[in-house]
């Protein structure tokens, strides 16, 4: 499946294994978080990075000591309009995870901005739209309703932008 990442397609260099059998003897593998617990051990000193496959029910705080040994965390959006994902990748970017987060499943062009926004960096994206479309996506809005971890030199946030030459209002009548 096509790999984007900084807006080019990219080989996936990754070892994607399944929760049971035979791991390459070196290399950078992916595992199931199943797998990941049960292994921890032999999979965390074994050489070649390590990388995670992680489900959308598994919660981001279980991984809390792993975190510095993975170089990849996969998350699944296995519905346009399953979001758990977004939620994940930010927690993850919050509990000081540096690695490499990658969307796979249905993941769309119009959705890449808020995926940028949260912290996710390389996209599995089939071939459903050309690159075109998602480099174009990429770029297509310059201003954010809310501020991302993640945003990028060019982005501003909305409010910033609409307040540039006002004075603070720090009481709001009309809200409450």
């Amino acid at each position: 499946m096509p790999l984007l990442k900084n807006n080019v397609l990219v080989p996936d260099s990754w070892t994607h294994a399944e929760a049971e059998g035979e791991l390459p003897a070196a290399g950078d593998v992916s595992v199931p978080f199943a797998r990941l617990q049960t292994d921890w051990d032999t999979l965390s000193s074994r050489p070649g990075r390590l990388g995670l496959r992680f489900s959308n029910t598994d919660k981001p705080e279980s991984l809390a000591n792993m975190l510095p040994r993975l170089s990849l965390i996969v998350l699944p959006f296995p519905a346009f309009n399953d979001g758990r994902a977004y939620s994940i990748a930010r927690s993850l970017r919050e509990m000081g995870y540096k690695g490499e987060l990658r969307a796979t499943g249905n993941v769309l062009p119009d959705q890449l901005q808020f995926m940028l926004q949260v912290g996710f960096d390389s996209f599995e994206i089939g071939e459903r739209f050309p690159l075109e479309t998602w480099q174009k996506a990429s770029h297509q809005m310059s201003l954010a309703y809310q501020r991302g971890l993640f945003r990028r030199a060019n982005e501003a946030e909305i409010w910033t932008e609409r307040h540039t030459d006002a004075e603070p209002w720090l009481e709001q009548p009309h809200a409450g």
